[in-house]
């Protein structure tokens, strides 16, 4: 076809149709622009293939470059994790394979639970003693989760503290070994409908006392002073008579025994439970009495068989537990205990009292896991009710409140703001 022909036929007039078109279609193979076409695709070939062959040098050293530094990340926390069980000549658990781990567990075939730090599973020694097996997740924090459980429960014993067996470590696998509990965790006892009323005041009164002598030995009792900062009802295992262990050292952190003040450089601990001086640098300095604040807060939930905080309670002054029950306190009301007796009235109003003086908002004016026994131990007539510990919801209260209206129940904190992050509720 000719200019000329092209001339013609824009004075003539014509119809425009598109589609997509390939050569092989057309009439006559003939294609009007066939050689720019060709030019173009053939251009387009040329520079794909050397921006592939000139980015493929810098894929390879990108490549190795992350694999290096993810193999240099996970040795120097084997090495290191192997330099700290190396510097334990008492260490009294034992050591398993990770062949015998899963052995124990068949494969890990029954789930117990799951947490913050991986997941626990059942298991049973050759000797018939069953074992419940905590598998580490992938470590946040170098193997320094690993490290602090064998570090402060690996040699001690006491008879309200979890017992660890033994462990495992094999390069990223990390599993820990405690005594089966076959209570499970004091938060299915005191939160579920089926189980909240389970257990008497008396049995939940020895449970307290336990709880309280498990701390007060970490505290006191060892060589050296073990802070747990994560004292909550999941973290309280029961046996099968129902006494209490203080178990899940993860955020655990030893310190010598003279330091009254201790050095943490980011907040650790639950919403709820975590002490406000661990958000609020002005309020005092970190000490044992961080975990003596968990202590009153976990009391409070056992005293009330439910959550510190209902966002969804029936009456507005009941959503926070602790400001509903001194409130009723202060005024000389009834608790609201139903058909109980007065021994048992006696002993809830103990545990109350005793909660409130561990709640308080300064450091310096709660008790000591010392004194908290005597005042557990001691006629409830010769307790003196503390001011008020708050004059409003605390911090993580409100944050809780929120979340739960929001639907998000991950918080991230540091010793100087708190904040919320969004996530699904698992």
């Amino acid at each position: 076809m000719s200019t000329l022909d092209i001339y013609k036929k824009l004075l003539e007039g014509f119809w425009v149709k598109w589609s997509r078109c390939r050569y092989q279609s057309c009439t006559r193979n003939k294609v009007l622009f066939k050689d720019i076409f060709f030019g173009a695709y053939r251009l387009c070939l040329l520079i794909t293939g050397g921006v592939i062959l000139r980015s493929f040098p810098g894929i390879i050293c990108l490549l190795a470059f992350v694999t290096y530094k993810w193999r240099r990340r996970h040795l120097s926390m084997d090495d290191m994790i192997e330099e700290f069980l190396k510097s334990q000549n008492n260490l009294v658990p034992l050591r398993y394979s990770f062949k015998e781990i899963k052995k124990m567990t068949k494969n890990f075939k029954d789930k117990l639970g799951e947490g913050g730090y991986g997941s626990v599973f059942k298991g049973k020694l050759r000797s018939g003693h069953h074992v419940a097996i905590k598998l580490l997740g992938k470590s946040k924090g170098n193997g320094q989760d690993f490290i602090n459980e064998v570090a402060s429960i690996g040699t001690i014993h006491h008879a309200n503290v979890a017992k660890l067996i033994g462990f495992c470590v094999e390069g990223s696998k990390q599993a820990l070994v405690y005594d089966f509990m076959s209570n499970g965790s004091l938060d299915k006892i005191i939160f579920t409908e089926e189980n909240k009323n389970t257990l008497g005041w008396k049995k939940m009164f020895d449970i307290v006392l336990g709880v309280a002598q498990g701390i007060h030995y970490l505290h006191q009792g060892c060589d050296m002073q073990i802070l747990h900062f994560d004292i909550k009802p999941h973290n309280i295992l029961l046996d099968e008579n129902f006494n209490p262990k203080v178990s899940d050292f993860g955020l655990a952190k030893l310190y010598s025994v003279d330091d009254s003040i201790v050095s943490l450089t980011a907040a650790r601990g639950t919403i709820g439970y975590i002490a406000p001086e661990l958000v609020y640098k002005n309020l005092g300095g970190i000490s044992y009495k961080a975990d003596v604040y968990s202590f009153g807060m976990l009391l409070m939930e056992m005293v009330g068989r439910r959550k510190n905080v209902n966002a969804f309670a029936d009456h507005t002054s009941q959503i926070y537990f602790p400001s509903w029950i001194y409130d009723r306190l202060d005024q000389g009301e009834d608790l609201e205990l139903g058909d109980v007796s007065d021994d048992e009235k006696a002993m809830v109003k103990k545990m109350v009292i005793t909660a409130f003086w561990c709640i308080q908002l300064l450091p310096f004016d709660r008790p000591s896991m010392s004194k908290v026994l005597k005042m557990l131990e001691s006629d409830v007539e010769l307790l003196d009710m503390p001011p008020k510990p708050f004059h409003q919801l605390p911090l993580e209260t409100s944050m809780e409140i929120h979340s739960c209206e929001n639907s998000n129940d991950e918080l991230s904190t540091s010793l100087d703001t708190v904040t919320i992050t969004s996530s699904n509720i698992a």
